[in-house]
């Protein structure tokens, strides 16, 4: 399933692979002036291919290598004879077609390896310059965009929400963390976030500031029951109650569990 959003200047493309009438997961791609940020899962390449053919699309950037990202990039090269740009961590990983979990190939497919190339630092578009920010933490191979004139920055799967609850077994906390610092460095006193997963946040850097002190709060309080010679299921369960559904799903992959050792392993 596919949803066009207008948001002023910004078109927000969300996508998900619908099963008996539900979306298994959204995931947004943007287009802004031309320039498409990521490209959606394997499932959706044919909606997308039909929306792109209507738009003036020009130069696409990939976030980062994840299925849910990199989906349509063979249709938009062979179809539509687009550069597509990525983190140079990236290319030999969009360019391959990795192992996936049964729930990401069923979410999301397995997408059609693509020789992509080195995102510049900048990218221009007729109204706009985007500067390329590297944000690992999510994936070492991360990038955001941010236009400092318009205060825009697209956080792919950087940020998603001030009071995360799960961590993909692969990601670092404490990038992420220092990836987000960064952001609040950025010149512009607030900035709109467009996230991946839909949200925007139209008060980033407040948003970003929320989250740290919620991360920060989270670990001293995972800390301190480490102290108490709690394990981290004990200290997950003291906190949070329970692990979610998703731990289940995913086989462990995404889980509180995962966030829980991770502030630990950093403190």
């Amino acid at each position: 399933m596919l949803k066009v959003n207008p948001l002023g200047e910004v078109t927000q493309i969300m996508m998900g692979r619908e099963m008996d009438g539900t979306v298994l997961y959204w995931t947004s791609a943007y287009l802004v002036d031309g320039l498409l940020i990521d490209t959606g899962c394997a499932y959706t390449v044919d909606e997308l291919g039909e929306f792109l053919r209507e738009q003036e699309v020009r130069q696409v950037v990939n976030t980062h290598h994840h299925e849910d990202h990199v989906g349509a990039n063979s249709f938009i090269q062979q179809e539509l004879g687009l550069k597509i740009y990525a983190h140079s961590l990236a290319l030999p990983l969009i360019n391959s077609r990795l192992p996936l979990r049964e729930y990401q190939e069923m979410v999301w497919g397995y997408p059609e390896p693509t020789e992509v190339q080195l995102v510049p630092a900048r990218i221009s578009t007729s109204r706009y310059t985007f500067w390329v920010l590297e944000t690992p933490g999510h994936s070492p191979d991360h990038i955001s965009l941010f236009e400092p004139e318009q205060g825009w920055c697209f956080s792919g799967d950087l940020f998603v929400s001030e009071n995360l609850k799960m961590l993909r077994a692969d990601e670092d906390i404490d990038g992420i963390l220092a990836s987000l610092e960064n952001l609040l460095s950025l010149p512009a006193e607030e900035m709109t976030l467009f996230t991946s997963l839909g949200r925007v946040f139209t008060e980033g850097k407040s948003s970003i500031r929320n989250f740290l002190a919620y991360l920060h709060g989270l670990r001293e309080q995972v800390n301190r029951l480490a102290g108490e010679s709690l394990t981290a299921p004990e200290i997950r369960d003291c906190i949070f109650g329970r692990e979610t559904q998703m731990a289940a799903l995913t086989g462990g992959h995404f889980s509180i569990l995962n966030l829980v050792e991770q502030l630990l392993s950093g403190s």
